[in-house]
């Protein structure tokens, strides 16, 4: 894997990173093949200890915020930001039909953290994690947008109705991927795919906001 050299680790046990990138959909036609969704769980917990203990130590913030900042940079959106920022799509393995969308790059990062955390140990997992999202806190780069919120202010001072449905749901029922639309007056202006029905709302809105000129 080209990553490796790109942040300087040397694997211990390569299989960690392998499943790491493997999607359920390969793993139903390749059985031998175990798939991430294992790994992604302990990566979450690992990227949000990191986190909390950054803001902790070097922020110096009441909790409220805190809780927002880390809620912002371990999100879908965020994960799939620094995945693509590493090149893992490049490495992902997929079944045939399936797409590799924004809720699949941002579980596989969460997935790599935990192969570097069981492989490399606590110390070289916060160091990369840190590496990548310090720029952003430092940015201030909010990943949080709230485009449902935007989209309806728009939409009210030209007094046109705005609907969202969910179309499509796809996968186990821990692990489900949401396909959203929002219509402005009937017409669909967004589609939207993500994690939960919450955030492929999110998606449609943001989709729905890139084409203005026609809402108005």
């Amino acid at each position: 894997m080209k990553i490796f050299k790109k942040i300087n680790l040397n694997p211990t046990n390569i299989n960690l990173y392998i499943t790491a990138v493997t999607h359920s959909s390969f793993t139903n036609e390749n059985p031998n093949y175990p798939d991430y969704e294992r790994l992604e769980f302990l990566g979450d917990a690992v990227l949000e200890i990191i986190i909390s203990e950054y803001l902790y130590k070097e922020r110096k913030l009441e909790e409220g915020i805190m809780t927002r900042m880390r809620a912002s940079y371990v999100c879908e959106e965020a994960c799939a930001t620094y995945a693509k920022e590493l090149g893992l799509e490049q490495d992902i393995k997929i079944g045939s039909g399936e797409t590799i969308n924004q809720t699949i790059l941002a579980d596989v990062f969460e997935a790599f953290v935990a192969a570097i955390y069981l492989d490399q140990g606590f110390e070289f997992t916060k160091k990369f994690v840190l590496d990548i999202i310090i720029k952003y806190i430092e940015k201030n780069v909010d990943f949080l947008h709230d485009y449902k919120s935007t989209l309806q202010e728009l939409v009210q001072t030209v007094k046109k109705s705005v609907v969202y449905e969910v179309i499509d749901e796809k996968g186990p029922s821990h692990n489900k991927t949401f396909t959203s639309i929002v219509k402005i007056d009937g017409i669909i202006m967004g589609t939207g795919t993500a994690g939960s029905k919450k955030a492929s709302e999110q998606e449609a809105a943001r989709d729905a906001l890139s084409k203005q000129a026609k809402i108005k």
